[in-house]
């Protein structure tokens, strides 16, 4: 009889066999620990303040992100009275998990007292340290114009705070960090804002070199947001307005020290109230993405710093040397695939949910009067009793919403497109003129201001008593041009 199999070879044979998939078992087991699963698609909305996996708000504020292995690391301001900048990471850009508060007042000496700004972070490849950078002031006023450094180890700390400097002398306020390479550069708002300067770090990341150039004499740019695509680096700045948002704008050079060009707008006009603090590109298997990350301030609605809001949003770019910007109400990334899409699904409202908006100073609802469902019917407030004509869906159009009745599916719409004060507002067959789309700002206290796209006015009730009309009108920050935004019953 021939012998098929011989038995020490085939006893070999079974134990590789079962070594692999006992390896193989604790490969998968690994990769489940709690904190590295692997990220997947997820939808994020915009234009609200993120919640960490404990359920406390993200306070990460003018901040800006490093990825470090399977991490997105994001830090950022926190303005709760003793910490100074927190730190917060996430596979997926949605479900961040707290890791520690960087910095405080109690570490004692100048930041006993400090206010920081717009902290980012590097890391030295040929130290091992991260290095933070950040904007330093008093904590009183602006005087100081400074910026400070920090150092550590490990990204999630203990920090060693190095102290402040005026680099090369200048006033520096709001301030990134780039690592091009291994070269490291700070970009700061200098001469009280009139001008930006970008700066070559030392070997170590921990002090200024040398001064590269200075753009935009006079033009009074800050928020600088810098990033590489391609063999284009793009930088994204605003206007100074304070806390309030304006015209965002970009401009592109082939080296960081080379010729930028003219600045050019990207986004709105407001820059869908916001502020740009930081762009991360974020790279995976099919394609690398780049995300807008900015601020919506807390204090152009007079709420602290701890109340401000996020605004993110993909980057596209229509050649290599350019650059737009549009509105989505939320987000779909995938970190694995790199992939980041705008979405009108999800969102901080729901195109499939029924809203009534509650006038502030009344404490009553839009209503179309006598529940009509003609073209013209006049809208008013009037007490909330659940009717369809006192129910609304808050549709994207764009980077604008629509506002539907529900009862009669016609929209917003200011009569005659009227750009005046007092203009009436009614309800009408959807036509897409600019006078039937609106753009809903947060002003605090779970109220937003509902501004006409055509008009640039706002939702305003005339009185306080049931059937009292609604016009649009200069907003001045009345409570009649305040309107409460939530599900209808």
């Amino acid at each position: 009889m021939v012998q098929l199999w011989h038995p020490v070879l085939f006893r070999s044979r079974i134990f590789k066999c079962m070594l692999a998939i006992l390896l193989l078992m604790s490969s998968l087991a690994l990769s489940r620990l709690p904190g590295t699963a692997d990220a997947a698609s997820v939808n994020v909305a915009n234009g609200i303040q993120f919640r960490d996996t404990s359920g406390n708000i993200v306070h990460a504020h003018g901040g800006g992100m490093l990825k470090q292995g399977n991490y997105y690391y994001w830090l950022g301001e926190n303005r709760d009275g003793t910490n100074l900048v927190s730190l917060y990471r996430s596979t997926d850009l949605k479900n961040w998990e707290f890791r520690a508060h960087l910095l405080s007042k109690s570490m004692g000496g100048e930041l006993a007292t400090a206010n920081i700004e717009r902290p980012k972070l590097l890391y030295n490849s040929s130290t091992g340290k991260f290095v933070m950078w950040m904007h330093k002031e008093n904590g009183v006023d602006y005087g100081e114009g400074r910026v400070a450094v920090a150092s550590a180890s490990n990204i999630e700390g203990p920090y060693t705070y190095h102290g402040s400097i005026r680099p090369l002398g200048y006033d520096s306020r709001d301030m990134t960090v780039y690592n091009d390479n291994g070269t490291a550069y700070l970009i700061s708002a200098t001469r009280v804002n009139a001008d930006l300067n970008i700066y070559r770090l030392t070997s170590d990341f921990l002090d200024v070199d040398s001064l590269v150039q200075t753009l935009w004499v006079g033009q009074y740019r800050e928020a600088p947001a810098l990033f590489k695509r391609g063999s284009t680096y793009f930088m994204i700045t605003s206007g100074a307005t304070g806390w309030n948002p304006n015209q965002a704008k970009y401009a592109t050079a082939s080296s960081i020290s080379g010729t930028w060009s003219s600045l050019a707008n990207v986004g709105d006009s407001l820059t869908y109230s916001s502020q740009s603090t930081f762009v991360i590109p974020v790279a995976g298997s099919s394609t690398t993405s780049y995300l807008y990350m900015g601020d919506r301030w807390a204090g152009a609605w007079g709420e602290s710093v701890n109340n401000s809001r996020y605004v993110w949003l993909p980057l596209s770019f229509p050649t290599s040397t350019t650059l737009s910007m549009n509105w989505y109400p939320s987000l779909d990334i995938d970190t694995a695939t790199g992939v980041i899409a705008g979405s009108t699904s999800g969102g901080e409202f729901s195109p499939t949910t029924s809203y009534k908006l509650v006038n502030v100073s009344s404490g009553l609802a839009l209503d179309v009067a006598g529940q009509s469902t003609a073209n013209n019917a006049n809208v008013q407030i009037y007490s909330y009793w659940g009717g369809n004509n006192q129910k609304w869906r808050i549709e994207t159009v764009g980077n604008f919403t629509r506002i539907v009745n529900v009862n009669s599916s016609k929209v917003l719409d200011v009569a005659s497109s009227s750009t005046a004060n007092n203009g009436n507002v009614i309800q009408y067959d959807y036509n897409g003129g600019n006078n039937q789309q609106w753009t809903l700002i947060y002003v605090g206290n779970n109220s937003y201001k509902i501004i006409n796209r055509n008009s640039g006015k706002a939702l305003d009730a005339a009185g306080t008593a049931n059937n009292s009309n609604v016009i649009q009108y200069d907003y001045w920050g009345g409570a009649n041009q305040k309107w409460q935004i939530v599900p209808a019953d």
